[in-house]
């Protein structure tokens, strides 16, 4: 008989509130952050600091591939862009993947709304952009002309454009109507990596590694028209040019420009380097940056007026003339002034504006650092504040040992500065205390007292309840890799770098002076070894202990005498980790060489050794009473083992970076793992029972499809040569998924084909007065052969449906088209008909025009298909003229149109406000200009 198995999956992941590959946003609300963790995207709850929603891909999808790096958020959605190429969209209130894009062929690096939240372009590190349609849930069209990573991209509503910058050091601008480049912009020395236009889009700002920031004065299509009315003249090249550059505004570090941002009323910048930095500059309105400009030229005029007047006389005319050349022109320092400098205390990796502004203060903006941290600091023109740290809920930095404790309720993480204990079952953190760099960790019975040795050689006794550290005992003289518990005792076991294996006491006492009782630990022995001690195990019976050395040797020797039984050759690098079985047969070790080796402890005789990892195995561990084993690595991977077969039986896949340690429930109902890119991960056992064979094939089909996802994106293969203006192409791309689409639908073509013969067959046998009742195919689920392939067709993704149509043949499409003048019946599918017809004749166009059988069809779903669509448009129309008349109701029962008077009427008066400012301004500089003139005449008189 086979013997199955139970198979582990994914259960929880936690300890990372913020990873460093993507950037955090604000919600519309200004409630909640959105902030990536790994391939989650977490929703924090601002106020209360607590993450009330996480945004996390199904589970068979998980692994390095799935990390987030780009998320975007509108009114009611938000999208997030993964390292893979997709690209997700998420209902806010329901937490729900509502649809994923696939178009890209690297990662998302970007992610724009435009206002209405209706488009969303997305730039990647395949150097394309694509605009999608977030109401169709489909890719319009692809924008090709970046030579390299697109960095960052932003819509200007009011012209129909798309900016985009590039690590190629070149701006473009896009027409979306036209969907051709429009304008390249230069100048950058370095790769640009983020821009960004205020709400009103009169400004854009770009950042790179330059000295300084980059501004630009967009000029849009309606200003064009004012000017030509007003007589001025103005070239092609002057209509085609959106972007004018202002100026240059010089930042105060060295660093490059990680992030640029405007907040919403578009009155802040703040330029955040690739450092602990973020410059938050104020935004002048019009008026005060042409005042400003003004006084420069007046400071200007004073001091070359006052160094011309020691001059001789015969110069003055000259000094007329250079006098009155001076008009005052608004540049880039005029518009931008440094207001206040946030200095976090480590590395940020990204910036958001909160969309509300606060009372007491001009904006608050929220910072992630490179620590799995989250700041919020409140900007005030007197300077800034930190209201808020999120930091509990996660290590600062990589988890290097995980230990349960003896019920499995309760589980202790080391770091380099803090030991969290979490509750396993939930992943909330119950205790967080201060510590040395902990190497390893062990809870004692009862739940609470706990060990830590550090890399420094100290051992920590820490008390759990209180959550203080009550002793710290200079244990070694280098760092302590191993401590274990001896099995039935109150000792444990300490090895270290100091070639030294340490025997401990622990009991409770009183010590003299103080009331209260508490644990203490003694030194009962101590054994010298030859070299490094990397990992101690101890038997279950207690009867023996093995110690691995840095010469690549495991020694085991007994406990009572401490004699050598053992010396364990066959490793060609040092061994990390071991653990022998619970029968005390077997003793599995891990290396540094990627090799897991199985050894019987009776006689030291290996069993069996096995490639296990493609890099450094770092943690081995048996489950309790069996001979299974769970191995951890460098590579990213939890393998699953039968030392008895020597078979791989499973490989789980979630973690972003090395994974460091490993602990087992002693029920082995659940594993937890940690890992390099601070993540605490549980995968538990469940009742599913699988067999090997069938696991070999899994990962062969995986392979395949894994070598078939590398033909579609070959890099070997010559790329299509862009011409400098760029390109358009599709949005979508061949995926597995549009393989299998198009499978579906080519398959549900034939059975149609074939149920409709016989159909035809026996309506002619029933004319010929042959009557037999008629068996419909079961595999047509009842449907006509229409509906049948109707219902393949409608079965495929929005987004996948052109790269779908593209791979079906010429004949299967002819099959298709003959459908669509019933199809177009259902009200429903009018669109989905539409759409495809389009797109067909789009791509078959000259092969149907000379394809005579293709004539009749074609004028048959002309005819029906345009009455349907018409039909179809004007009952939109009729509804959008009602709810337009039912919300004039609304507004006549309400204050609403009062309201939106005075809003009205408050914009009339600030608009004619400023204008009588400007007109003063323009009479007091006309004036100081006369005196001005006068003076320097009087003066030149009197020199003369």
């Amino acid at each position: 008989m086979v013997k199955s198995y139970l198979r582990y999956e994914p259960a929880s992941a936690f300890g990372v509130i913020v990873s460093v590959e993507a950037n955090i946003t604000y919600d519309s609300s200004g409630k909640h952050l959105l902030a990536p963790s790994l391939e989650k995207v977490g929703v924090w709850h601002v106020r209360q600091g607590v993450c009330t929603k996480a945004l996390s891909p199904s589970a068979s999808s998980a692994g390095p591939s799935l990390a987030v790096t780009s998320i975007a958020a509108s009114t009611s959605m938000i999208a997030s862009g993964y390292a893979d190429g997709s690209i997700r969209m998420w209902d806010c209130e329901k937490g729900s993947c509502e649809t994923t894009l696939n178009g890209h062929g690297g990662a998302v690096c970007t992610l724009r709304y435009n206002k209405l939240g209706s488009l969303l372009a997305s730039g990647s590190k395949d150097c394309d952009i694509i605009i999608w349609d977030v109401v169709g849930e489909t890719g319009l069209y692809r924008l090709r002309g970046h030579r390299d990573q697109v960095t960052d991209v932003v819509f200007l509503d009011s012209s129909k454009k798309l900016i985009s910058s590039s690590k190629d050091k070149y701006i473009r601008v896009w027409d979306l109507e036209t969907q051709h480049c429009v304008q390249i912009v230069g100048g950058h020395h370095s790769e640009i990596w983020s821009i960004d236009t205020d709400i009103e889009e009169r400004y854009l700002v770009a950042g790179s590694a330059d000295p300084e920031l980059r501004c630009y004065t967009i000029k849009h299509d309606f200003l064009d028209i004012k000017s030509l009315r007003a007589g001025g003249s103005t070239t092609v090249d002057d209509k085609r040019e959106v972007l004018k550059l202002l100026g240059e505004v010089q930042r105060q570090t060295k660093d490059r420009v990680a992030t640029v941002r405007f907040n919403k009323a578009g009155s802040l910048l703040a330029c955040q380097v690739a450092g602990k930095i973020v410059e938050v500059f104020d935004v002048l309105d019009e008026a005060s940056a042409k005042r400003k400009a003004k006084r420069r030229i007046n400071r200007k005029k004073e001091k070359k007026s006052q160094k011309l007047m020691t001059e001789a006389s015969e110069n003055g005319d000259a000094v007329r003339d250079t006098l009155e050349e001076n008009v005052p022109v608004v540049t880039a320092a005029d518009v931008f002034k440094l207001l206040q400098t946030v200095r976090a205390s480590k590395k940020i990796c990204s910036i958001s504006f909160c969309p509300v502004t606060p009372k007491n203060s001009l904006a608050m903006l929220a910072l992630s650092l490179n620590n799995n941290l989250l700041e919020f600091y409140s900007i005030d023109t007197s300077g800034t504040n930190k209201t808020l740290a999120i930091e509990l809920q996660g290590h600062r930095s990589d988890v290097r040992s995980v230990t349960l404790s003896s019920d499995n309720s309760l589980l202790m993480a080391t770091s380099h500065s803090a030991v969290k204990f979490w509750n396993p079952s939930t992943g909330s953190c119950l205790r967080t205390i201060g510590s040395g760099y902990g190497l390893c960790g062990l809870i004692l019975p009862q739940n609470k007292y706990a060990l830590v040795g550090t890399k420094t050689g100290t051992l920590e006794v820490l008390d759990i309840g209180s959550g203080t550290c009550i002793e710290v005992v200079e244990a070694h003289g280098g760092s302590i890799r191993s401590i274990l518990a001896i099995p039935n005792e109150n000792r444990f076991v300490t090895g270290s770098a100091d070639h030294d294996i340490k025997f401990w006491e622990y009991g409770i006492k009183q010590k003299p002076g103080q009331d209260s009782r508490h644990i203490t630990v003694s030194n009962v022995n101590t054994m010298k070894m030859n070299d490094d001690v990397l990992a101690v195990s101890v038997s279950p019976d207690a009867q023996k202990i093995a110690v691995a050395l840095l010469d690549c040797t495991v020694k085991v020797f007994f406990m009572d005498s401490l004699k050598l039984l053992h010396s364990l050759y066959g490793h060609k690098l040092p061994v990390f980790c071991m653990d022998i079985s619970s029968d005390g047969d077997l003793i599995v070790t891990g290396s540094a060489d990627k090799n897991l080796m199985i050894w019987g402890l009776d006689f030291g005789d290996r069993h069996k050794s096995i490639f296990a990892h493609s890099d450094s195995v770092m943690a081995v561990q048996f489950v309790r009473n069996t001979h299974y084993v769970f191995s951890v690595g460098k590579d990213r991977l939890v393998k699953y083992w039968d030392a008895d077969k020597f078979e791989l039986l499973l490989t789980l896949e979630g973690h972003h970076a090395d994974i460091w340690c490993l602990a087992i429930s002693s029920l082995g109902d659940f594993i937890v793992t940690g890992s390099h890119d601070r993540s605490i991960r549980r995968w538990d056992r469940t009742e599913e029972p699988f067999f090997i064979e069938e696991e070999k094939e899994k990962r062969l089909e995986q392979m395949f499809e894994s070598d078939l996802d590398n033909d579609f994106g070959n890099k070997y293969i010559p790329k299509e040569e862009i011409p400098e203006e760029g390109a358009v192409a599709l949005a979508g791309k061949k995926t597995q998924e549009t393989l299998s689409a198009c499978d579906s639908i080519i398959e549900a073509l034939d059975l149609a084909e074939t149920e409709t013969e016989r159909i035809a067959e026996y309506e002619e046998e029933k004319t010929k007065g042959k009557v037999t009742e008629f068996q419909p195919n079961y595999l047509m689920l009842g449907l006509s052969p229409s509906a049948f392939v109707l219902r393949a067709l409608s079965n495929v993704q929005t987004s996948d449906l052109e790269q779908t149509l593209l791979t079906l043949p010429f004949s299967d499409t002819l099959k298709l088209l003959s459908y669509m003048t019933d199809w177009s019946q259902y009200p429903d599918k009018v669109e989905l008909v539409s759409r495809v017809a389009t797109f067909l004749l789009q791509i078959h166009y000259n092969q149907l025009v000379s394809t005579p059988s293709a004539r009749p069809i074609l004028s048959t779903l002309k005819e029906h298909l345009h009455e349907k669509v018409k039909e179809r448009k004007d009952i939109i129309g009729f509804n959008l003229a009602a709810m337009d008349h039912l919300k004039q109701l609304m507004v006549m029962r309400s204050d609403a149109l009062f309201q939106d008077a005075k809003a009205k009427l408050m914009e009339i008066r600030t608009r004619n406000t400023k204008r009588e400012e400007a007109r003063t301004d323009v009479g007091g500089e006309k004036r100081k200009k006369k005196k001005q003139k006068k003076s320097n005449d009087s003066n030149l008189h009197a020199i003369l």
